[in-house]
């Protein structure tokens, strides 16, 4: 039998590492900005162009590398941090496999200065899918620059699979943040196409959390400290009056290193249990040193998630911190049996002595005398004649005030709707004939049987494709606000405002200019309240970075099914009669009726004959 095993090209190889280690431009980064960092840069930058499809480029001010160095570096399975097995349960950097940079030059045209503050020249070195094609002695400033072009170059199919230029600069940001909070020492500039998204000057946590998600963030902070044997827990959660639908200001960090964990994740969840609206999630920064060799990171490519030697203990931990920092700060309500604000004594009473109060009578009250109840009781200004006492009770006892007093009495009596299958047939079929069912659904007849619809995904539909056709015909009347409103947004927040101005001025806003941070509003659609467009926008903008619209490859969609859920009609909403009759017509008059704009059923119809076939 012929030999069929053979071992792999060491190009073949690299590509296959560069599929586990570089998913898409944001793993470029990650990579990149963590060599940087265990560097021991002080000020680092970040450039890229095209969403880091054409260039994605690192320039740091760290130790830089020596000739030699720089070359081993591109080997697969180089590395300065571990030297035997063991090590890998003591690391204290970011970095260890000595995968990231053979597996990028692998599927990209590297280019990398680097010099090592004691030499004089530097080394510059050029790979092209692991062919190193020059490498020679230049000039350059202390630290390394590691720029990378034309990703997945010599691999089609991975390239076809990169989404468009804003969704890969958004994840992009998301790494760069990670890092950033990571390292608030460090100081950070981030370049998009030659503008610059952030500069972050070296500073505290809580300084560097603000300058990162906007100087609103500052007002929701509460902080946490805990030391134990086991772990130190610092950091910041967010008052749970600003809890969001989507969960992306959320941030485990362990020894500085990013990591996700949905085990602590429950943990946080169940300290914030009975203070948080229904679908919300609290954000927070919460990082935790713990010993090097009770963790194991080496269980995943990324380096993003951990194992714990003792979880159970890290969760009752975690949670008490978290409870104990919310009850100190008077975030969470507390019950103090022991004292009674009511009972304490005014500020303008504080000093004075207690008196004893008057008492005043009338020493010649005599309740027999004639003008007794005037002087005595003051109830009658004069005493009635005796046997004339009849004449306080004329009327009271009159056969007809008992009548009249009957005849305004009400009784309660439920609202009588009609037969369900009266026939009264109405536009293309759908009966005129409606109800409200439980607040939620609303029933209508047809001349088959019956109509059960929903009215929150009827809603949907009918608003989906009412704003879908504002955006693609952009006739949208505008209503001017008299006094525009003020809304604060974080940078990475403006930029998406930014990307979906034009689809938001079809729909009816309109916007005055774009501040550092602040955005004036000066037109909303005639749909939106003035005082929902705060949140509308804060909700729009989470849900468009999150993608929540599943399949959806077009702008115009996400957006109007975005605005369409928050608009809808509600479960518990009532509904009237006129309302009722208008969302059946104009759910019947969409293109699509049966399904919402999140594929899920609208209506079910019962006919005559499933009702029969009950009671056979």
């Amino acid at each position: 039998m012929a030999d069929i095993i053979q071992l792999l090209p060491d190009h073949v190889a690299n590509q296959i590492a560069a599929g586990e280690v570089v998913q898409r431009p944001a793993s470029v980064v990650k990579e990149l900005l963590e060599n940087a960092i265990d560097a021991g840069a002080t000020r680092i930058k970040l450039i890229v162009k095209d969403g880091g499809k054409t260039l994605i480029q690192i320039v740091d001010d760290g130790k830089g590398m020596s000739v030699t160095d720089a070359r081993l570096s591109f080997e697969r399975h180089a590395t300065s941090k571990i030297n035997c097995a063991e090590d890998l349960f003591h690391l204290n950097t970011k970095g260890f496999r000595g995968e990231a940079l053979a597996s990028i030059a692998a599927i990209a045209h590297v280019e990398m200065h680097t010099r090592p503050e004691e030499d004089e020249l530097g080394t510059l070195i050029k790979i092209e899918g692991s062919k190193v094609i020059s490498q020679e002695a230049t000039v350059t400033p202390k630290g390394t620059s590691v720029s990378v072009k034309n990703l997945f170059f010599n691999i089609p199919a991975r390239r076809k699979f990169l989404k468009s230029n804003q969704v890969e600069l958004r994840h992009i940001t998301d790494e760069f943040h990670r890092v950033c909070l990571a390292h608030p020492s460090v100081q950070f500039y981030f370049y998009n196409n030659d503008s610059e998204l952030f500069n972050l000057p070296s500073t505290n946590l809580k300084k560097r959390v603000v300058h990162i998600f906007g100087i609103k963030t500052k007002e929701k902070l509460v902080p946490i400290e805990e030391e134990t044997q086991v772990v130190r827990i610092s950091g910041f959660i967010c008052k749970p009056e600003y809890a969001k639908k989507s969960r992306g200001e959320q941030f485990f960090f362990v020894n500085n290193r990013f990591i996700k964990s949905p085990y602590l994740h429950h943990a946080v969840m169940a300290s914030f249990d009975g203070l948080l609206r229904t679908d919300t999630s609290p954000g927070y920064f919460i990082y935790l040193d713990v010993d090097p060799s009770s963790i194991d990171i080496n269980i995943h490519p990324t380096k993003t998630e951990i194992k714990f030697d003792d979880e159970h203990t890290l969760y009752a931990i975690l949670k008490s911190t978290i409870k104990h920092s919310l009850g100190q700060f008077n975030v969470s309500p507390a019950l103090d049996f022991e004292k009674d604000q009511n009972l304490d004594t005014p500020y303008v009473l504080l000093n004075k002595q207690a008196q004893q109060p008057d008492i005043t009578i009338n020493p010649g009250y005599n309740p027999f005398k004639e003008d007794g109840f005037e002087n005595g009781a003051g109830r009658f200004s004069k005493r009635l004649p005796a046997g004339e006492w009849e004449s306080m009770y004329v009327g009271l006892e009159s056969k007809v005030g008992r009548e009249e007093s009957f005849s305004t009495v009400h009784f309660e009596s439920d609202t009588i709707t009609g037969s369900i299958f009266e026939e009264q047939p109405g536009e293309e079929g759908i009966g005129a004939t409606t109800f409200q069912l439980r607040r939620k659904y609303i029933v209508t007849t047809i001349k088959s049987g019956m109509l059960i619809i929903d009215q929150g995904r009827a809603h949907q539909r009918v608003l989906y494709e009412k704003f879908l056709k504002s955006i693609t015909v952009k006739e949208t009347l505008s209503q001017q606000l008299l006094f525009p409103i003020s809304v604060t947004f974080s940078k990475a927040e403006l930029a998406v405002l930014d990307e979906i101005k034009e689809s938001l001025t079809s729909l009816g806003f309109a916007f005055g200019a774009f501040e550092r941070e602040e955005l004036q509003i000066t037109g909303i659609p005639q749909l939106i309240n003035e005082s929902e467009v705060g949140g509308l926008l804060d909700q729009l903008i989470a849900d468009y970075q999150m993608e929540i619209s599943g399949n959806v490859d077009t702008q115009s969609e996400v957006l109007s099914k975005v605005l369409c859920k928050s608009l809808a009609v509600k479960t518990g909403e009532i509904l009237d009669k006129e309302s009722q009759q208008a969302l059946v017509n104009a759910l019947f008059a969409c293109k699509e009726t049966n399904r919402s704009p999140f594929n899920k059923l609208i209506y079910v119809t019962i006919t005559e004959r499933d009702i029969d076939n009950k009671f056979n």
